[in-house]
């Protein structure tokens, strides 16, 4: 598969030290990668040196010709309650996707708008576009933010966190939809919940300053410890619980 972009001894800084460092990091079409590790070990970072939002002092990333133009990589950020404060339509939100390229929603083109509404009914929202974001649920609301996302197209999606909001009603339906965007786009995933995204995702990306990638969807504990990514556990059952480390 081609190469969708490389980072070659990448190291990013805020200032009072490497957030990342010495990064070596290859996203391929249609890979599905699970980026992990602890709160503060420069995940949600990495995301943003893709999207060009913080600049690396050291090292070079490098896209191929597809991701050159911005537009080809979508991008779902961590979400909160104060996202569905506006008085406005899934639909509109939908092609608020393509302002980069269009302008204003005013301005969308009847083809826009079939897209949108195409959009709309992969995600299992046709029925919602006309309604406001503060009358859905957690799991719809998601989907909305992630056909936004994905309007345009892109070769790459960026997700972060995107469970943290997902209903329990709606998780299972929301990783069948990622599923299917990855036949056709490269998916880079920030989670916590790797007993979750274990079942959706390709391989992981261990991020705690430095990064170490796992060719596989199957990590153990023992090598979460080697990669230095002392993060949770978190399992699914009957009864919720957490998996702790044992004491020595």
């Amino acid at each position: 598969m081609a190469l969708l972009l490389e980072m070659s001894s990448l190291t990013v800084s805020y200032g009072a030290g490497p957030v990342l460092q010495g990064v070596d990091f290859k996203v391929a079409e249609n890979d599905f990668i699970g980026v992990i590790g602890p709160n503060g070990g420069g995940k949600t970072t990495l995301l943003k040196v893709i999207l060009g939002l913080v600049n690396p002092v050291i090292g070079k990333l490098i896209f191929n010709h597809d991701l050159i133009n911005g537009n080809n990589i979508g991008y779902l950020p961590q979400m909160s309650t104060g996202d569905i404060n506006y008085p406005v339509t899934v639909k509109d939100v939908i092609l608020s996707g393509l302002m980069i390229r269009k302008g204003l929603v005013s301005m969308m083109s009847s083809s826009d708008k079939k897209r949108a509404d195409t959009v709309s009914e992969e995600l299992g929202l046709a029925e919602l576009s006309n309604a406001s974001l503060n009358e859905l649920s957690g799991g719809q609301l998601q989907r909305v933010f992630l056909g936004r996302a994905v309007i345009g197209n892109p070769k790459l999606l960026l997700l972060d966190e995107p469970g943290n909001f997902v209903d329990t009603n709606f998780e299972n339906d929301f990783y069948e939809k990622l599923k299917d965007l990855n036949k056709r786009m490269a998916i880079l995933m920030v989670s916590h919940d790797i007993g979750t995204i274990s079942a959706h995702v390709k391989s992981f990306a261990c991020v705690n300053r430095l990064l170490h990638y796992h060719p596989s969807s199957e990590i153990s504990n023992d090598q979460l410890l080697a990669y230095g990514c002392p993060i949770q556990l978190i399992t699914h059952g009957d009864v919720p619980h957490t998996v702790l480390k044992h004491h020595s």
